[in-house]
C-alpha cells in the first residue's frame, strides 16, 4: 500500500502511543500527512512525528482533549491548516479505568463516556464536513472486544464501546451515498499499556499470546483501503468467541 494514501490527510486520536502510535506509522508508511493527536503525552507524540518526518513522511502533533467541543473544533482547525482537510479519521482516545461493580462510581461512569464516545461524536462532526465537500472519507473507530463481551475492564466499558458500534452502524448508513465509509476495529487484549501487569489473561486466548498493535493497524488499513465495506466492525480476538 505504499504511497496509495498520496495526497491525503490522516488524524489520528490519542496517537502517541500503544495501537495509536501503530496506526499513525502504518498511515504515514501508505503516504498519507498524519496528525497525532494526545491530551498529556507530547513528548511522546512529538518523538513519534520525528520518526515519521526523519523517514520522508509529514506529520504533525495536535495536543486536544477529544472530550470538550472547542478543543475539538480548534484542533481540526489547526490539523486542516497544518496539513490540509482531513481525509481519513481514526477515533482511538479512549480511557480504560477498571473497575468491579461495587467500586463503579458515577464519575468513573461520566468520565468513560466522555472520552470513549463523546469524542467520537464530537470528532466525526468535526471532521465531516471536509470529507463531504470532496466525497470521499474513511471513518475508522477503535472498539473492543467488550462491546459485545464480557471484557476485563468494567460494564461501564462495555457500554461506551457498544455505543461506539453503534454510532459507527448509524453514522455508516446515513453516509454511505457520499463516497464515506464508517467502520470499526475491535480488538481484545492487546499487548499495550492498558493491559500491562496482567499476564494472567492471556490464558483467556486461544492463540496463547496478546494481539500487536501493528496487529491492530493492519486492521485499521485494511478498512482504510476498502471503499466497498462500510458499517462493520472487525474483531481481533485470538480466537476468543463472544456469544
Amino acid at each position: 500500500m505504499a504511497d496509495d494514501l498520496k495526497g491525503r490527510t490522516a488524524l489520528v486520536t490519542g496517537g502517541s502511543r500503544g495501537i495509536g502510535a501503530a496506526v499513525c506509522r502504518a498511515l504515514a508508511g501508505a503516504g498519507a500527512a498524519v496528525a497525532i493527536n494526545c491530551r498529556e503525552q507530547i513528548g511522546q507524540a512529538e518523538q513519534l512525528a520525528g520518526e515519521i518526518v526523519k523517514q520522508g513522511g509529514r506529520a504533525i502533533v495536535v495536543a486536544a482533549d477529544v472530550s470538550q467541543r472547542e478543543a475539538v473544533a480548534d484542533m481540526v482547525e489547526r490539523v486542516t491548516a497544518g496539513l490540509g482537510p482531513i481525509d481519513i479519521l481514526v477515533n482511538n482516545a479512549g480511557i480504560a479505568i477498571t473497575r468491579g461493580i461495587d467500586d463503579l462510581t458515577e464519575d468513573d461512569f461520566d468520565r468513560t463516556m466522555l472520552v470513549n464516545l463523546k469524542s467520537v461524536f464530537l470528532c466525526t462532526q468535526a471532521a465531516l464536513p471536509s470529507m463531504r465537500s470532496r466525497k470521499w472519507g474513511r471513518i475508522v473507530n477503535i472498539s473492543s472486544g467488550a462491546a459485545r463481551g464480557a471484557g476485563s475492564i468494567g460494564p461501564h466499558y462495555n457500554a461506551s464501546k457498544a455505543g461506539m458500534e453503534g454510532l459507527t452502524r448509524g453514522y455508516a448508513a446515513r453516509l454511505v451515498k457520499e463516497g464515506i465509509t464508517v467502520n470499526a476495529v475491535a480488538p481484545s487484549l492487546i499487548e499495550t499499556d492498558m493491559m500491562s501487569g496482567q499476564p494472567q489473561l492471556i490464558s483467556r486466548i486461544p492463540l496463547g499470546r496478546f494481539g500487536t498493535a501493528d496487529e491492530v493497524a493492519k486492521a485499521v488499513m485494511l478498512l482504510v483501503d476498502n471503499a466497498y465495506m462500510t458499517g462493520q466492525t472487525v474483531a481481533l480476538s485470538g480466537g476468543m468467541a463472544f456469544n
